[in-house]
């Protein structure tokens, strides 16, 4: 029988994935504190960044929605971008079904709200076959409540403390070198690789476009590549190399 959420804390596993999430998730600090401070710089107002930290949960989404916020781009465009750049979650959310798919479903949509990229990582380097076991979810917890809080207390402080912060910072490049970071973390096949570069060659080819839509074009290839590549071997997990 599965632990209730409230006890999950006291198994071991929990404290085993937060002290692993610990180790990675200074670039998620970072991410989210520039995020932050973005979206206050790009006109929203407070509360209304609180609100899309708290509600969406999702810093890459958030990024790419922001540029055509401030721009006055056609609501369509703004849900296509964040349809698009969330649809590796779909790819997550079958591998994770395997071994969360007995839970209930109110909590497995509890989850799918907390599930980001580098507790998927971490979870298939812990569990690579997926076969249900009861260490899994207090994993799972142990994993999101440390990314959750480490992504939400500096995206927060970024927020509260934005009209503090001079723009010639550099915020930007700072958030790429973020992102870059929490990138390389999760190159850890020749899978991964291959798709990172159709990607980036994709976003290049597309720069053109208006209304940043070379992202989309990039993660629609991003996405195509993953797939095909998922059908090429489809007795790979991925992360299954890194963790050899």
């Amino acid at each position: 029988m599965s632990l209730s959420i409230a006890a999950q804390w006291r198994h071991p596993e929990f404290k085993r994935a937060a002290l692993e999430m610990l180790s990675i998730n200074l670039g998620i600090s970072a991410w989210g504190l520039v995020t932050g401070v973005a979206m206050v710089k790009s006109g929203m107002s407070v509360t209304m960044a609180l609100m899309m930290s708290l509600l969406v949960f999702a810093g890459s989404s958030q990024l790419a929605a922001l540029p055509l916020i401030a721009s006055g781009a056609p609501l369509w465009v703004l849900w296509a971008t964040a349809f698009c750049v969330n649809l590796r979650f779909v790819i997550f959310s079958v591998q994770w079904r395997i071994a969360f798919g007995h839970l209930p479903r109110a909590r497995r949509i509890l989850m799918g709200y907390f599930a980001a990229d580098l507790n998927y990582v971490a979870f298939l380097r812990r569990f690579p076959d997926l076969s249900p076991s009861p260490e899994q979810e207090p994993y799972f917890w142990g994993g999101v409540a440390v990314n959750w809080s480490t992504w939400q207390i500096p995206s927060i402080a970024g927020i509260l403390l934005a009209d503090h912060v001079p723009t010639q910072w550099g915020l930007g490049f700072a958030g790429v070198l973020a992102l870059l970071g929490l990138l390389y973390t999760m190159l850890n096949d020749r899978r991964a690789w291959v798709t990172a570069a159709i990607a980036g060659c994709a976003a290049i080819a597309a720069y053109g476009l208006p209304l940043h839509l070379n992202i989309v074009v990039a993660i629609a290839a991003a996405v195509s590549a993953g797939l095909a590549l998922e059908q090429w071997r489809p007795d790979a997990h991925p992360g299954a190399e890194g963790s050899q």
